[in-house]
């Protein structure tokens, strides 16, 4: 569930922010005095601390504040508010993946570089569980993000794809690859909120197959039981799900270039 947006700060304020370590940004920096006992980026890893022990939900600037030991009004002289520190925290943890750039080394081929992104995004959403609470259909415009989206176009230019349908291959991709890891955490956090192991849950609910399922009624679930083909954890359902999904999409992608590279064969079946 939602429990925040990004991108309802000051757009100007959270822009400098977000870019205060580029050549243009603006940072901790001043003119003259002594350095200052709090940073831009002490702030936002203290903010991230408390959200990965917390919740997105207790992350607070009271709460962070009192994390670095001072008050409050503090970090209002750098930070304006908690809408633009949800902004830097997605951005910072996002850029955490250090996905290879052009010209650095990292898997040659476009599938195993669009893999590498799914395998350090989930890392990454299991590192920081909060991040499936952030909304982030209006995103924080950083480093991080751009970094995410070059190294997609970059990886699926490579992969034959009409020019006009990269950018929305790459959407794809992404949607899909934060929907599997925010399920798998999603399964993480519910046995960690409630004590309960996924089999303990399950076995509880054990009448349900006796006293309620129908196999006539539901013949193709039924079919899948009895071959084993549903002897999985939920956690272990939702890794294999996300895994296929990703697979067929790429499949689907590739597909789709070859046929755009040879209009003679038709469309992709």
């Amino acid at each position: 569930m939602t429990g925040e947006r990004s991108g309802t700060g000051d757009p100007t304020r959270t822009l400098e922010l977000l870019w205060r370590g580029g050549p243009h940004g603006t940072g901790d920096r001043p003119a003259r005095g002594r350095k200052p006992r709090i940073t831009v980026d002490g702030i936002v890893a203290a903010a991230v601390a408390v959200a990965d022990r917390d919740g997105i939900a207790a992350m607070s600037m009271p709460r962070v504040a009192e994390s670095l030991g001072v008050g409050t009004m503090s970090l209002y002289t750098h930070v304006p508010g908690k809408a633009e520190l949800i902004d830097l925290m997605v951005d910072a943890v996002l850029a955490e993946r250090d996905l290879p750039r052009a010209g650095r080394p990292g898997r040659a081929d476009w599938r195993s570089r669009v893999e590498l992104y799914a395998e350090s995004t989930l890392a990454l959403h299991r590192r920081h569980p909060w991040l499936r609470q952030v909304s982030l259909v209006r995103p924080p415009l950083g480093p991080g993000l751009l970094a995410q989206e070059e190294f997609l176009i970059a990886a699926l230019s490579g992969s034959g794809l009409p020019t006009a349908e990269i950018a929305p291959a790459a959407g794809a991709v992404a949607a899909a690859v934060d929907s599997a890891a925010g399920a798998e955490v999603e399964y993480a956090h519910a046995e960690r909120a409630d004590g309960q192991s996924d089999d303990a849950w399950w076995a509880a609910r054990a009448s349900f197959w006796e006293h309620h399922f129908d196999p006539e009624g539901h013949p193709a679930i039924a079919a899948l039981w009895q071959a084993g083909a549903l002897d999985r954890s939920a956690g272990e359902a939702a890794r294999a799900a996300g895994a296929f999904g990703l697979a067929r999409l790429l499949d689907g992608i590739e597909a789709r270039a070859r046929a755009a590279a040879d209009p003679a064969a038709g469309p992709p079946r």
